[in-house]
């Protein structure tokens, strides 16, 4: 195999994800991370900002009073 060229495009960035989002929104705001709900994370094609849309509750107990729960599947009986 001959590799002809090798780059980099640092205009694709790739979105920061929501555990990363979560780790820096932590150590920002100097919160647990168990206290903080990512709803989203958005960014614009070629740039390095991105829009982070979260919620930050003062304890896990407003948390689990606020947010929604995951709907359970119910088994289907044959």
């Amino acid at each position: 195999m001959k590799i002809i060229s090798e780059s980099n495009n640092k205009l694709l960035t790739s979105n920061l994800g929501i555990d990363l989002s979560l780790q820096k929104l932590s150590e920002h705001f100097k919160e647990q991370p168990e206290n903080i709900v990512v709803r989203g994370v958005n960014g614009h094609f070629g740039r390095h900002d991105f829009l982070i849309d979260a919620f930050i509750y003062d304890s896990v107990e407003q948390k689990n009073l606020i947010e929604r729960k995951p709907k359970v599947k119910k088994a289907v009986s044959s």
